[in-house]
């Protein structure tokens, strides 16, 4: 036991030294040493996905808008599940040593990813907020030297719409420096992060809006179901697990769950990332059992993009921990209240000039969401001011699909967003 002990440490300091001097992203770069760009394939690295709504409407956003055929590349061959209108334009290939595996598993997954450049014609890394290394850093440094690297082959390549924190650490900073002096083009989703990576003297930067905006896809038949049952207004509120790691929010929700149904509301408890770590379900599943269940509906199964755009669409108001839930009710013209954890969701509602809208969870957010809750749906204007911040935020993310959607799909893409 104290040998393995004394190995793992030994590892773990091993793999910070190499992160912290750069050889980890030396290694990335020596394996794609000679790749040679394609025509035939447009490659989307893709975020970790497995249980997570959001992760899954980034990729359904960029398969929508491809020309071409898609390579899906994931850590597992299950992460992701394309639905039937999009399965057919890209196929899935699980690389699972390629951004935590170590030794041969990483050696092997970075030569079977040379082989898929070969035939790229684009390179599109999911950036989200898995780039500024707070999460995982090795993971963030591998993306930003494929992308280096890919771009050094010539290959147009793009880190598709992403967060940066202020607190970065160095080295995530230090890899995305070299991957925008490399040439790639670098897409910050919120004007605050646009703003921190631009201070930092770092090239390549777009502002742009997530690539979630892009997609309008909605399922009404399966939020018909649903729904059914229910009569009035409706307010869905999303119970973060992550959040529930630092924050015991059972008797914050069940206040606001309180108000809401005083109101003439009914709640939709709505999970957004169903999986062992961090799970919202569990989270729902908590604050449903304390609010007694009378005019609560608790979703217990994960849903598509498509299902929640459409019941952010019928709903009066979103409460959520989770900021792709915000992303896609906000394109929906429905305001979200969005609990604020890293900064990102700040910048989302700077866009969106609503800065309300974003709570810091702790002690009495419950009756900190509330007020702001009051004063949104006693606004009479409230939808207008949001379908213009989604406006523009549509006008950006249009950012994220250009270099792969082709004319024809960017005319269908402008025509879509002139009827709305």
């Amino acid at each position: 036991m104290i040998v393995r002990h004394v190995r793992l440490r030994y590892t773990l300091l091993t793999r910070g030294v190499f992160d912290h001097l750069g050889i980890t992203e030396q290694r990335v770069a020596s394996a794609l040493e000679g790749v040679r760009r394609g025509s035939a394939r447009h490659v989307l690295i893709a975020p970790p996905g497995a249980g997570n709504i959001g992760d899954q409407a980034m990729v359904e956003a960029f398969v929508a808008a491809a020309d071409r055929p898609v390579t899906v590349v994931t850590r597992g061959p299950k992460d992701f599940t394309l639905p039937v209108d999009l399965a057919a334009g890209a196929e899935i290939v699980a690389l699972p040593g390629l951004f935590y595996g170590a030794g041969g598993a990483h050696a092997n997954a970075l030569a079977r990813l040379k082989l898929l450049l070969t035939d790229a014609a684009t390179v599109s890394i999911v950036g989200a907020d898995i780039m500024d290394g707070v999460y995982v850093l090795r993971s963030s440094l591998r993306r930003s030297a494929i992308a280096a690297g890919s771009a050094r082959a010539g290959i147009d390549t793009t880190v598709l719409g992403f967060s940066w924190s202020g607190k970065a650490p160095a080295a995530a900073l230090r890899a995305l420096r070299r991957a925008g002096a490399a040439g790639v083009r670098l897409l910050l989703r919120d004007p605050a992060s646009a703003a921190r990576v631009r201070d930092a003297g770092i090239g390549g930067v777009v502002e742009t809006a997530d690539i979630v905006f892009t997609d309008d896809r909605r399922d009404d038949a399966k939020a018909d179901g649903i729904l059914r049952g229910i009569d009035g207004p409706f307010a869905i509120v999303n119970v973060s697990g992550l959040i529930a790691r630092t924050v015991d929010q059972v008797p914050e929700y069940t206040a606001l769950l309180d108000h809401l149904r005083a109101d003439g509301f009914t709640v939709v408890l709505l999970p957004h990332v169903l999986r062992d770590t961090a799970d919202d379900l569990t989270a729902c599943r908590e604050v449903y059992a304390a609010s007694g269940g009378e005019g609560v509906l608790l979703i217990d199964e994960q849903l598509s993009p498509s299902t929640i755009r459409s019941l952010a669409n019928r709903a009066s108001l979103i409460v959520t921990g989770r900021m792709h839930l915000a992303i896609m009710s906000l394109a929906q013209g429905t305001p979200a209240i969005t609990l604020a954890t890293q900064g990102k969701v700040e910048g989302l509602m700077k866009l969106f000039g609503w800065p309300e809208l974003c709570v810091a969870p702790g002690p009495g957010m419950g009756e900190r969401i509330w007020a702001v809750a009051s004063q949104v749906l006693a606004a009479p204007d409230a939808r207008d001011r949001v379908q213009a911040g989604a406006a523009r935020a549509r006008a950006l993310a249009a950012a994220n699909i250009d270099r792969i959607s082709g004319n024809d799909a960017r005319e269908r893409y402008a025509e879509r967003n002139a009827s709305r």
